[in-house]
């Protein structure tokens, strides 16, 4: 649980909205005592998860194992620099 002062709600609102936002428990201390708990009001209102993309299977699964030869690459290059003539 994260503790923040009534100080620090004036002063850094964006800081301690963006700790509850992320499914932390805020407690508020006014004069060094305990005085509220702020949490998020309900998981629709937390912000989405966007996924990790692992880039390297999605490699392994277009290209397979398969790697080039020089021949290969220079063949694709030549064609990519006469299709922009």
């Amino acid at each position: 649980m994260k503790t923040a002062t009534v100080a620090d709600l004036r002063n850094n609102f964006r800081r301690v909205s963006a700790w509850i936002e992320h499914g932390e428990t805020v407690q508020i201390v006014k004069r060094r005592r305990a005085f509220a708990r702020l949490t998020a009001e309900g998981a629709s209102h937390s912000p989405a998860r966007v996924p990790k993309i692992d880039f390297m299977a999605q490699l392994r699964e277009v290209r397979g194992n398969r790697l080039f030869s020089e021949a290969e690459v220079k063949a694709v290059r030549d064609a990519e620099l006469e299709a922009d003539l």
